[in-house]
């Protein structure tokens, strides 16, 4: 599965709604938290699951992103996901795996993605990973905006103090067998900064970007999409182990470099996202 962009969408905003059903967005998040003033909570949990229930939004996840557990909302809001028919809940602040434990019980087999936004959670990276098959936690997604608070850091146009935990999610991720998503651009309309920040996370193993505005989606699904060279690449390292003389090799010459199996399970990769 392809999760080149993932689009953060109002849920108290039926138009806003609606209009996912059309974007070319890979994956849809219904947000209760950060979109949704207090005294619209309720409603805008009722609306996002009136919409997960009508569907429409195609073959991609759709997903919710509750509000914390240790606020008022965050409880009914997993016992309102739990049967709506989303393909999983995105649980912000997580900074331990009881915090997994404690969504999963009211979730029922809804599976988890998590929100990385705090030191605390960055220091137990390691344990919330490592709890991910028990709690059917499935993605980790970078929250730049409230770790740069938690952090009081300035990330700049570079993200120059977040580098070291954008290495670290993927990190993660990649040994557990998870998605990792980076974080959203908040420079909506500045096509260059955030083709800036794509390439970097594209470059860091990111999986995709989650985004705040649809004018974002066409720019973060072309640069995590394989190049035409990558692609060329790739079909050229499959095509050269499939050769009778290469069967029984782990590692062979191809245009001037060597080229191993691991290599080639590289150019599998590439193709199913080509």
């Amino acid at each position: 599965m392809s999760l080149r962009s993932a689009l953060f969408m109002p849920a108290s905003n039926a138009r806003a709604i609606e209009k996912a059903r059309t974007l070319a967005a890979d994956a849809i998040i219904l947000d209760l938290e950060d979109a949704v003033a207090p005294d619209a909570k309720a409603g805008a949990r009722d609306q996002a699951v009136g919409a997960a229930r009508d569907g429409g939004f195609g073959a991609r996840p759709l997903v919710l992103r509750i509000n914390g557990l240790d606020s008022d909302w965050g409880a009914d809001d997993c016992r309102a996901a739990a049967d709506a028919g989303f393909d999983a809940v995105l649980l912000p602040k997580v900074s331990s795996p009881d915090n997994l434990a404690a969504a999963r019980a009211l979730l029922g087999p809804v599976p988890l993605w998590a929100m990385i936004e705090s030191c605390a959670a960055m220091l137990a990276l390691p344990m919330i990973v490592a709890a991910a098959r028990a709690n059917d936690l499935r993605c980790l997604i970078l929250g730049p905006n409230d770790l740069a608070k938690d952090m009081r850091c300035t990330p700049g146009a570079d993200r120059l103090p977040l580098q070291p935990h954008l290495v670290a999610i993927v990190t993660a991720a990649r040994a557990y067998g998870l998605i990792a998503l980076d974080g959203v651009c908040n420079a909506i309309g500045d096509d260059d900064r955030l083709t800036a920040e794509c390439a970097q996370g594209a470059r860091f193993g990111f999986d995709g970007k989650t985004l705040i505005h649809p004018s974002q989606i066409a720019i973060a699904n072309a640069a995590f999409a394989p190049s035409g060279e990558r692609i060329a690449w790739a079909e050229r390292v499959i095509a050269a182990f499939a050769l009778p003389e290469h069967a029984d090799k782990g590692a062979i010459q191809l245009d001037g470099e060597m080229v191993e199996r691991l290599h080639l399970e590289q150019a599998r990769r590439v193709m199913s996202l080509g």
